[in-house]
């Protein structure tokens, strides 16, 4: 039976005064890399990293947390631990 393989993914950050162009190639070249694809434009929202898990925050919940920010949802508050932990439990 052949083993599945699942292509592996890496993002590369770099300065706004780099050459992009460059930096393609000399991907290129290295063993493996199948494919290389632009972010999806210049002006790509900044996303959160998770230093836990070494990954950044889905759409979802960046979204929940610009949504506060900007104060159109006010998010949740509660009187006290008690308060909370009953809210929670009725999840």
């Amino acid at each position: 039976m052949a083993t599945m393989t699942f292509p592996r993914q890496l993002l590369v950050t770099v300065d706004d005064n780099t050459n992009i162009a460059n930096v393609t190639r000399a991907i290129r070249m290295l063993r493996g890399v199948t494919a290389i694809k632009p972010a999806k434009s210049a002006a790509q929202k900044p996303r959160l990293y998770d230093p836990e898990t070494g990954e950044y925050l889905n759409d979802k919940t960046m979204k929940a947390i610009e949504d506060v920010r900007s104060g159109k949802d006010k998010g949740t508050t509660y009187e006290s631990f008690e308060e909370f932990k009953k809210a929670m439990l009725a999840l």
